[in-house]
Formats: C-alpha cells, structure tokens, sequence
C-alpha cells in the first residue's frame, strides 16, 4: 500500500521467540527491521508521547569506509565494545545514545540500498559464531 517491499523474513527462534523479525524497505535506502514476537504482549494503545519507549533505531552507513570511521569514533567516545554482528547481508554495531537508547549502524554489504541486494544471503543462523570482536574485525577487515 505504501510502497514498502519486504525484503527478508526470519525466524526468530527459542528461546526469545517463537517468532519472525522482517526487512523491509521503505525507499531511500533505508528499511524498517520489524519484530513480533508471541510472548510479548502488545502495548495498550496511547495517545501520541505516551507510547512508551523506542527499542531502537539503525542508521544506515553509506560505505565500509565511513562504518570504520564511525566505528572508531563511538569506540573512542565509549559508547560502543565495538562489536559487530555480520548478518550476511548487513553488518552492524550498536552504540548507545546519550538518552541511554540502543542506536545500530548498518552497512549493507555490497551496496547502500537493500533493494538492490541479494537477500537469499541473509540468515540468522550461527550469527551468534559470526559474531565479529572489535580485535577480530581489525584483523579481518584490515581497519
């Protein structure tokens, strides 16, 4: 209806799930990365500022470059352990923000904008092992 197309859509297994997380993309590169999870209830509904609390936000990073130069600055200031997690298709690093919210930037792999990748390569499975250390990315990536 919006003009959204949904890119990718996952499991998300025990024990957080049972339930599925979604890539869509929204246009201008960017894309909404949706859950739903069976065990969470939903909110009652609010009026607008009420609402509750955001869980977080992705930026996107236009390219490797720019993820590193990012990635060393928020290491600097402290606000990220520098992790990144690799999902194949995005690789991202969380950081905080000074509100105390969760903030991950996201570096397509192979372009800037979602519509133009290969999803068949994304997969949450063994993302936990592919989980990259801030010392192991350096060495990986040569950063």
């Amino acid at each position: 209806m919006l003009g959204a197309r949904r890119l990718v859509e996952l499991p998300v297994p025990e024990p957080d799930g049972p339930g599925r997380h979604v890539l869509i993309a929204i246009g201008g590169g960017a894309a909404l990365h949706a859950f739903e999870l069976a065990r969470i209830a939903r909110p009652p509904a609010r009026p607008m500022v009420r609402r509750g609390r955001i869980d977080h936000f992705a930026l996107n990073v236009a390219g490797q470059e720019a993820f590193a130069r990012l990635r060393a600055e928020l290491l600097a200031r402290g606000v990220t352990d520098g992790t990144v997690t690799d999902f194949g298709i995005v690789r991202v690093l969380t950081s905080t923000d000074p509100d105390g919210h969760p903030v991950e930037l996201a570096h397509w792999v192979g372009g800037s904008d979602p519509l133009n990748l290969d999803m068949s390569r994304t997969s949450d499975a063994g993302v936990t092992a592919r989980r990259v250390s801030a010392h192991q990315l350096g060495r990986r990536e040569g950063l």
